[in-house]
């Protein structure tokens, strides 16, 4: 394997930890967040509430996996260009619809179904522009 495609595999491997670590983040947070309930119509509850939230291992987890995936995202940045890197960002839109099936049992709609054909149809046609 020669040096460019040693380049462009951790190219590759930069955006799957931007995509991978941005999905965990979406996840992780909705997943503790609706342990919570609603938030609370009064301001002052809504204080606590938030508190409560930003006291959570789990939801600090989401939030430190939100600035992993922004170092991974500026490391992808020094591999490709952006207007071909960015579109595989769409992926983590792909992977949380999955997951919130599966996990929280988030209904199925053929509007869903469709963007994400699409989303996945862009990242095709662009991937094919390297």
């Amino acid at each position: 394997m020669g040096k460019a495609e040693r380049i462009l595999i951790v190219g590759y491997i930069y955006i799957f930890g931007t995509v991978f670590f941005t999905v965990y983040g979406q996840i992780i947070l909705k997943w503790q967040i609706s342990k919570y309930g609603g938030l609370p119509p009064e301001l002052w509850d809504k204080v606590l509430f938030v508190l409560r939230l930003l006291l959570d291992p789990l939801i600090l987890s989401g939030f430190l996996s939100a600035f992993v995936a922004s170092l991974f995202w500026m490391a992808a940045m020094t591999k490709f260009d952006i207007s071909y890197a960015y579109p595989f960002m769409s992926l983590s839109f792909g992977l949380v619809f999955l997951l919130s099936i599966f996990l929280f049992h988030e209904p199925i709609t053929a509007h869903k179904v469709i963007g994400l054909a699409l989303i996945i149809a862009g990242i095709l046609v662009t991937s094919q522009s390297a």
